[in-house]
């Protein structure tokens, strides 16, 4: 059997689904999920193997006009999510319309000359005519066939990875088979604990989070210790993280915990420390401070 090989960049606008997707392809949890859009800030490289090739998805950040330093470092990684890829994934809520902002991602991906599959994410949001509708609308917008899925219950994936592998070319297996991500386990932690951050608080704390691992070591009674450092643009949103008697940061801990031993298959003793660092979002040196670097 041929195999084939290369990169696909999965882009759209905040919270269409992007993360979702290719947690739900890869079978793990690699890219954060949260109902607020913009949770996915760097690219993330995620690998599915199976016995036709090998396909290396490249997560990004939602597409959206720059306001901050940290808007515009996330929107330098959509585009560079380009380069070298071998086909783009334009991906759409099935929930809401096709508005000027997807079409002016559809352009900017046109520019880049790229191959360019068309997929309609949330079809488990829509009923009855409400599908034919939107595909018929996107394709007459778009001139390309749409692909319907649900990323969230897995409807048309099996289907989506067929055609993926349709527009590869035959080539090498860029990673071991095992291995489903580039990203080191710092990251992959720091991630998950902003992602609690996000479905615990909801709208009561604003993008300006961030967390840095501190440190990792495994102590003598056989316990994993990790110690992160999350930052808060304002003081009172490190009271609102912390909670009264520090209810809220306990659960922020709970329940990254469990996700952190699943990824790391030992017990974990989690150190969470809440400090404010004000306006950092807005200064490039503190951006790049925060791990969103090239």
């Amino acid at each position: 059997m041929t195999f084939k090989s290369g990169f696909i960049s999965v882009i759209g606008r905040p919270n269409v689904g992007k993360s979702t997707l290719v947690n739900r392809i890869i079978g793990e949890k690699i890219a954060i999920t949260s109902p607020k859009p913009q949770t996915t800030r760097n690219r993330i490289q995620a690998v599915y193997t199976e016995e036709r090739g090998q396909i290396i998805f490249v997560d990004t950040p939602g597409v959206l006009k720059g306001k901050n330093q940290l808007d515009k470092f996330m929107l330098d990684q959509v585009y560079k999510s380009l380069d070298g890829v071998d086909l783009a994934l334009f991906l759409l809520d099935g929930s809401s319309f096709f508005g000027k902002g997807d079409e002016f991602v559809f352009q900017e991906l046109k520019a880049h000359k790229k191959p360019i599959l068309v997929v309609l994410n949330k079809i488990d949001q829509l009923k009855g005519d409400e599908l034919a509708e939107k595909v018929k609308e996107i394709e007459e917008k778009t001139g390309k066939s749409v692909i319907p899925i649900s990323a969230l219950d897995g409807d048309n994936i099996d289907y989506l990875i067929d055609i993926i592998f349709q527009h590869l070319p035959e080539g090498p297996q860029y990673y071991p088979e095992d291995m489903i991500t580039d990203q080191i386990e710092q990251f992959i932690i720091a991630e998950m604990i902003r992602e609690k951050i996000f479905y615990l608080t909801r709208e009561e704390i604003p993008y300006g989070i961030a967390v840095l691992i501190e440190e990792m070591a495994e102590r003598e009674n056989g316990l994993f210790y990790i110690r992160a450092d999350i930052f808060v643009e304002k003081k009172s949103h490190k009271g609102i993280i912390i909670g009264k008697d520090g209810r809220m940061l306990k659960e922020i801990g709970r329940q990254a915990r469990a996700d952190i031993e699943n990824l790391l298959q030992t017990d974990v003793y989690l150190d969470l420390w809440v400090k404010v660092l004000k306006d950092w979002r807005e200064k490039e040196e503190l951006v790049r401070r925060m791990g969103y670097r090239e």
